[in-house]
């Protein structure tokens, strides 16, 4: 009988403390809902100071951890190519202007490699900096932000004169800004090659022989040009930077290079350049209807990067100083080209060619 009255009394107490942690939990429930209303945070000033005080100092300590791990990051030595090693005898010092674009970003590679010292000049109005930062730091390198519209003193012991918009958004973009670069740059490199008697390769075109009438067209051509269209500024600007250049080679008695370069393609070109490979790529990976103007039945060259730097290099190091072409000889139809870059894509994209464009890659 007792057992059973103790019982009886834990459950009733163990009811009357349930009933008691109920009332308890209602209460700080409705206190809570009087205590923080909608808005609430309005109404406590100090609370949102004091957060907006935790808050910074969050902020401050990410940026201080931010400093200490650039700063152990630039502690850790960093790794370059392989690059050949080669006495003073043998050891060039070599300018590049324009060494940061398309063509001379990979003129730089190959002269590194070879174990040259390089020194490139660009303003970066078409180069990028990501195309030579694997160099940055090198012993045998070294980036000047310059424009060569304004002369220049350094020593050297070649020049390679690149400097110049090459694709017709570019250089169309301020047309006057690209005949100064094409006159007065080349007035200037042209000044520092005299004056340190130094070897000096002009880096023309074949937009020199305008519209031609001839397919391909010799060195001995002397073009089809237009002094007022669209393209002068480019055009006319490489001729008189060509003029320049036999002007000093004849008055001065100076080693000059003229090489005139045709179509070119490979990494680090622009995809916004305007000119044919790019425009079909970028329009391939999209997906986009190829755009070709005209018929597509007319013929364009197209050379590899990597084998216009071997011939800008041969070219300089050769005893040859008439205007040389660089370029493909065998040219291909537009039409040609545009199914080829789409099958390409596919390829690219995992899949395969098109029965449409019954392609043999």
């Amino acid at each position: 009988m007792n057992q059973m009255y103790f019982r009886f009394k834990h459950v009733v107490l163990l009811i009357i403390g349930f009933f008691f942690f109920l009332i308890l939990i209602a209460k700080f429930v409705r206190e809570d809902s009087e205590e923080y209303p909608d808005g609430a945070n309005l109404k406590f000033p100090e609370d949102i100071r004091h957060a907006t005080y935790l808050l910074n100092e969050a902020y401050t300590k990410i940026e201080a951890l931010e400093e200490k791990i650039i700063h152990l990051e630039s502690r850790i030595p960093k790794t370059y190519p392989d690059v050949k090693f080669l006495n003073y005898v043998n050891r060039k010092r070599v300018l590049i202007t324009g060494g940061a674009g398309f063509v001379g970003s990979h003129l730089v590679d190959k002269l590194m490699l070879e174990g040259h010292e390089v020194i490139v000049v660009d303003n970066f109005f078409t180069g990028r900096k990501s195309n030579v930062e694997h160099w940055i730091g090198h012993e045998n390198f070294e980036l000047i932000h310059h424009d060569i519209v304004n002369p220049i003193f350094i020593e050297v012991d070649e020049i390679y004169h690149l400097a110049s918009p090459a694709s017709p958004p570019h250089y169309m973009h301020n047309p006057v800004k690209t005949i100064k670069t094409n006159t007065l740059g080349t007035i200037n490199i042209l000044g520092l090659a005299r004056r340190l008697k130094a070897k000096v390769l002009i880096a023309s075109t074949s937009e020199v022989y305008g519209d031609p009438d001839i397919h391909p067209q010799p060195e001995t051509y002397w073009g089809h040009v237009n002094p007022i269209g669209p393209r002068a500024c480019y055009d006319e600007g490489k001729r008189v930077s060509e003029t320049l250049t036999y002007a000093y080679a004849k008055q001065e008695n100076m080693q000059v290079r003229v090489a005139r370069i045709f179509n070119t393609y490979g990494p680090r070109m622009h995809m916004n350049d305007g000119r044919v490979v790019s425009n079909f790529i970028l329009q391939a990976l999209k997906d986009e209807v190829i755009t070709v103007y005209g018929t597509g039945d007319q013929t364009r060259s197209f050379q590899y990067v990597s084998d216009l730097v071997e011939g800008l290099v041969a070219l300089m190091r050769s005893n040859y100083s008439q205007p040389v072409n660089l370029g493909n000889p065998v040219e291909h139809t537009i039409n040609a080209l545009s199914i080829l870059k789409k099958c390409q894509a596919e390829f690219a994209e995992g899949g395969s060619c098109s029965e449409e464009y019954q392609c043999d890659l």
